[in-house]
């Protein structure tokens, strides 16, 4: 199975995928006229205190998106990324952020667009909704609601729980079926209370875990301060370098650095994926464009600070302690060893930054796999799903997965399809929702600001 598997994500990943996927960055940036210039003012959006329909705060909203998105693609997944592409693979993951900004930009403006209003006066959205509201294509709706519901089993519950649990095993001993219950338990309380309990435990937490961490890099990176340039010098050279030598003198190629770096990416931010706007679509907002901007900043966050702090660290520790870049191709074991070396901070730093952002992504994409179970047969078994959830976290914890980490690179791909299907057939519409709004939003005050002005596509019971 998992040879199959290999086999099926090298065609998945291959030169295709890494084509649409920068394409669609590429494009969507063209289109939204370079929307990455306005990422100043997105930051002021997300500070403002917003007073249209919807059921949570922006700034709720992409706290959310991140708890989902900073997980363990931001540290272990920067790790494989390295160990398999090569230190090159950090600058297509950097690249793959940036662009991804407008890609994040397009999907969430679609979803707070073609959003559906419930009984309760909350809305519901994504890219199943997209396809069947935007573009009459219901059943592609259901098809992307399944692979959702498939994959936030894997790469949000089991792989999350997995790795806390292998890592409290590894660095204390503590059995994994301890860590499974406490984290099921932990689970539970806030899931149960639904999307306004998830958002305001992940409001509280996504903040402090992010600054920490980024903190905790950054005196890994004064301690090792004199191989900060050559680090970087050494990931441009592997990133263009037809055959770049590295570390112990194994050759990773172009192609290699941009498939770990763009799968990695991918796998990080989630830019094209169809997941977070599931939860822009739920955020309070007078039109489609503020939201959009918004979760914008989601892949900025996320990659373009996050992951390239993550891959800063692993790179300048490997030069300075003389690690062999071919040492090893196990993500979890290469961060673990980089990280051990700087003393005392060095390994509570890795624990502390897989733990918060594991837990915060098991939060995260419990509601994506909510509202995609909604779509598909309403809020009625809603209840068991979050029994059911936290069963699996359990599962996840106590059970080698080595499998599911390959599948998660499976269903990215399979989700992503339909979901950029949707995006490139309305480019059109998020180049003029963009015309109508972009100017009005960078005012202080947004009282002439134009409604949004679209029908009501259905109620959800």
């Amino acid at each position: 199975m998992e040879a199959f598997v290999s086999v099926l994500n090298n065609y998945l990943w291959g030169v295709p995928m890494i084509v649409l996927l920068m394409g669609t960055h590429l494009y969507m940036t063209y289109k939204t006229g370079f929307i990455q210039k306005k990422l100043v003012t997105s930051i002021k959006l997300l500070l403002r205190k917003e007073d249209g329909e919807g059921g949570i705060s922006p700034f709720a909203s992409l706290a959310t998106a991140l708890a989902s998105t900073i997980g363990t693609g931001n540290i272990i997944g920067v790790g494989t990324a390295v160990a398999l592409g090569g230190p090159g693979s950090i600058f297509w993951m950097w690249v793959t952020g940036f662009l991804g900004m407008a890609t994040k930009y397009g999907e969430s403006l679609l979803a707070v667009k073609y959003r559906v209003k419930r009984d309760d006066g909350s809305f519901s959205g994504g890219a199943m909704y997209i396809l069947e509201h935007g573009l009459h294509m219901k059943k592609m709706g259901i098809l992307f609601a399944w692979l959702c519901v498939i994959c936030s089993f894997g790469i949000g519950c089991s792989v999350q729980s997995n790795a806390i649990a292998s890592l409290f095993h590894l660095n204390f001993n503590v059995p994994t079926w301890v860590s499974g219950v406490i984290l099921a338990l932990l689970t539970f309380i806030v899931v149960y209370g639904g999307v306004k309990s998830i958002s305001k435990t992940c409001e509280y937490l996504v903040p402090v875990m992010s600054l920490l961490y980024v903190l905790g890099c950054c005196y890994i990176l004064v301690h090792y301060h004199a191989f900060i340039i050559p680090a970087i010098q050494l990931i441009l050279t592997s990133a263009f370098d037809v055959k770049a030598v590295a570390g112990g003198g194994i050759g990773f190629s172009v192609y290699s650095a941009c498939r770990y770096g763009i799968a990695r990416g991918l796998f990080s931010n989630e830019s094209g994926m169809g997941s977070s706007p599931i939860v822009s679509a739920a955020a309070k907002s007078k039109n489609p464009v503020s939201q959009a901007l918004i979760a914008s900043t989601n892949p900025f966050f996320d990659t373009v600070i996050v992951c390239l702090m993550t891959g800063l660290v692993l790179i300048s520790t490997m030069l300075a302690t003389g690690i062999p870049f071919n040492a090893m191709t196990d993500g979890n074991k290469l961060c673990l060893a980089a990280f051990s070396t700087i003393p005392y901070i060095g390994k509570p730093i890795l624990v502390f930054g897989i733990f918060t952002f594991a837990y915060s992504t098991i939060l995260g994409w419990c509601y994506y796999g909510e509202r995609s179970l909604d779509y598909l047969f309403g809020n009625k078994v809603l209840p068991l799903y979050r029994i059911i959830w936290c069963i699996v976290v359990f599962l996840g914890a106590i059970n080698s997965i080595s499998l599911v980490f390959d599948l998660a690179d499976t269903f990215n791909a399979l989700m992503a399809l339909p979901n950029i299907l949707a995006l490139l057939l309305l480019a059109k519409v998020v180049e003029q929702e963009t015309a109508v709004y972009i100017n009005h939003l960078e005012k202080v005050d947004q009282t002439e600001i134009p409604l949004q002005e679209k029908p009501i596509y259905a109620k959800k019971d």
